[in-house]
């Protein structure tokens, strides 16, 4: 299987602080991909490195066995990825149509498709289309985010802490639309706090601690393994321990 997207030994640093240290992992074509860990492990570092929002200090970043580390983002979305940033980043004045719009803004195609497949993926955005982005809620802006990132219709589409701040019920319904979204051939590189979503999601996952990548496995290898479940999934070893 070919992979899509390949890290090695990837470096990123704030000042003298390292984020990132020496970490290497792949993307396969058409798969779900995690990175969990808790706050401050590097995840949200990583996916900035990729997306060109941070320049690596070192290694390699392969798109499509392309090198994009050094280019910008601009370059970088359009070669085929995109981001959903953590905390959704819509823009609050304008319409959802237009907030869409924006999202294929490289695009010299026609757009009427693609608005129908987020519209079909999204129903409450088609019926609030007309309406200002910043007066939607939470799970309505998360649902926007991900559609306009989809409209630049990318290769592979990474996601930075989808279900932060949102309601249990609203998670679900967004890591179903994760699994919809995959399903119809897209390939996703997810971020989550929420690991025990993230990794029944996922076909493969890696557990990222203090910039390094500490263990690595399917999905659901990881959701069982006893110290993923302590550290992560809020289940201790101990029977009778909370």
């Amino acid at each position: 299987m070919s992979n899509i997207l390949e890290i090695k030994d990837l470096n990123v640093s704030y000042g003298g602080i390292k984020a990132v240290k020496n970490i290497s992992f792949e993307v396969p074509k058409g798969k779900v991909v995690t990175l969990i860990g808790a706050n401050g492990a590097g995840k949200s570092s990583t996916l900035r490195s990729i997306v060109g929002l941070v320049k690596p200090s070192s290694g390699s970043i392969l798109l499509n066995g392309e090198e994009i580390s050094g280019k910008t983002p601009e370059q970088i979305v359009s070669k085929g990825i995109t981001l959903v940033p953590e905390g959704r980043r819509v823009f609050a004045d304008l319409t959802v149509l237009e907030n869409l719009k924006i999202g294929a803004y490289m695009r010299k195609d026609n757009l009427e498709d693609d608005l129908n497949w987020c519209y079909d993926l999204f129903p409450r955005l088609k019926e609030r289309h007309w309406q200002l982005a910043g007066t939607l809620s939470g799970g309505e802006q998360q649902m926007l985010a991900i559609a306009r990132a989809l409209m630049s219709k990318p290769d592979i589409i990474m996601m930075d802490e989808p279900s932060l701040g949102l309601a249990p019920i609203i998670v679900k319904g967004v890591f179903d639309i994760i699994r919809e979204i995959n399903k119809q051939g897209k390939t996703i590189l997810l971020v989550e706090q929420n690991a025990n979503m993230a990794l029944h999601a996922a076909d493969h996952g890696y557990v990222m601690e203090t910039g390094r990548i500490t263990l690595s496995g399917t999905g659901e290898n990881l959701a069982a393994d006893e110290s993923v479940k302590a550290a992560y999934l809020g289940k201790a070893k101990t029977k009778g321990v909370r």
